[in-house]
């Protein structure tokens, strides 16, 4: 399976890392920019289960899940394909799907991300309403 090389503007920001898989989705999916997303997960991160900025080590699902609402996007179950969970590939649209311990935008299918986490099972994904 492919995927897109997609860091979300992360180095245009001027920034470094590999675990910012959460910012990278949201900025990606959202349309926004990375700094824009990078500030709005610290928020949410502060108000909800990290109880704290410091979001540098990752990010809670519930956090966000938090910042999306806010935007306008919701949880989707992922769906069964042929009785196993769904892989990027199955999704429409535009999501940011939940893999084990990852978060990845996906666009019709590819995989907007750094490296290939095509394969990875999707345990559920976000939709814009």
């Amino acid at each position: 399976m492919n995927y897109n090389y997609n860091d979300g503007g992360r180095a245009d920001a001027g920034l470094k890392g590999d675990t910012d898989c959460g910012i990278r989705a949201m900025a990606i999916a959202c349309e926004i920019s990375y700094s824009e997303a990078r500030a709005r997960l610290k928020e949410a991160s502060l108000k909800g289960k990290l109880g704290s900025r410091a979001i540098s080590r990752g990010i809670w699902k519930e956090d966000l899940a938090d910042a999306l609402a806010l935007l306008g996007w919701s949880w989707k179950t992922a769906p069964k394909i042929s009785g196993r969970k769904a892989r990027c590939k199955d999704l429409t649209g535009t999501v940011i799907a939940r893999q084990a311990r990852h978060f990845v935008a996906v666009i019709d299918g590819i995989p907007q991300d750094t490296w290939n986490s095509s394969e990875k099972m999707v345990y559920g994904y976000w939709a814009k309403k």
